[in-house]
């Protein structure tokens, strides 16, 4: 029996044009995977955005949708193109334009996890690397498509919120010494995939629940965002990234002693979030 290439909760009653999207908390590691694999269980997690599905998993009870991953991240990457192929990885793919997250091992079959640290000994097939597009990238970008849609249809407009988390040590060596770093990262490719006014909004609810925010440093956003990001059509897309060590143990991959506090915070943001989809929508960017 084939695995799920997704987990899309529903909200009994769809209430927002807000939808949540958690394409990097995929924690289903196939025994044949970790067999191929050069690394150790916790090192092929490190690149897996866990537990962050969890911080949001009360979306469908206040009325908006859930699309979270299945397969993890270091197996297929969701928020990249399903063109994205490396050719240091993938046999019989030939370097085209150059392409900074691929040449960094980064692409939608990703090469390599945090630190720079090779998956595999050598490269796989493209036949295995089309397939594994074809299993989990397509439905779960068909799925996503679909809500977005629905949202339109019910609500006028769309709010995409994609939900990661991001290494401590991102935002450990950001400004200058002493300086204050932030626990979250709201990308929205610069003003490119969502409206100044919903964006602003977005932030003050961060703010109010007690978090140091910055925007689009050092992650503006990727594949998602750009894509489904159409401000002009009130289809609005942005990034949210955590930083980890505020919920868990990064060495050991657990949740931390203050995860449960954590996720109540995250019960209130994500109420507010939902909000922001039940009036009018944002005005569309000029």
């Amino acid at each position: 029996m084939l695995p799920q290439s997704f987990v899309l909760e529903r909200p009994r009653d769809r209430s927002t044009s807000v939808i949540f999207s958690s394409p990097h908390s995929g924690s289903d590691y196939h025994w044949t995977f970790l067999q191929r694999t050069r690394l150790s269980e916790s090192q092929i997690r490190s690149s897996e955005d866990a537990f962050v599905d969890r911080l949001i998993d009360m979306a469908p009870s206040l009325g908006a949708p859930l699309l979270r991953a299945v397969a993890p991240r270091a197996y297929i990457d969701l928020n990249r193109a399903a063109n994205e192929l490396d050719p240091a990885l993938v046999d019989g793919v030939h370097k085209l334009a150059h392409n900074p997250r691929v040449a960094s091992g980064l692409g939608v079959i990703p090469r390599v996890v945090s630190g720079a640290r090779s998956i595999y000994s050598g490269k796989i097939s493209r036949t295995e690397a089309e397939s594994r597009i074809e299993r989990f990238w397509h439905p779960y970008h068909t799925q996503l498509a679909t809500l977005i849609h629905e949202s339109h249809a019910a609500f006028g407009g769309a709010t995409l919120i994609d939900m990661h988390s991001m290494p401590h040590e991102a935002v450990e060596s950001m400004g200058r010494p002493g300086a204050v770093r932030p626990d979250v990262v709201i990308g929205d490719r610069f003003g490119a995939s969502a409206s100044a006014e919903l964006v602003e909004r977005i932030e003050a609810i961060f703010v109010g629940a007690g978090f140091n925010v910055a925007r689009n440093a050092p992650f503006a956003g990727a594949y998602i965002v750009q894509t489904y990001g159409r401000p002009a059509r009130n289809q609005h897309a942005v990034q949210i990234e955590i930083d980890r060590s505020l919920y868990m143990n990064e060495e050991t991959i657990t949740p931390n002693s203050c995860f449960d506090e954590f996720r109540a915070v995250m019960a209130g943001v994500v109420t507010q979030l939902t909000d922001l989809g039940r009036g009018a929508m944002p005005l569309a960017a000029e």
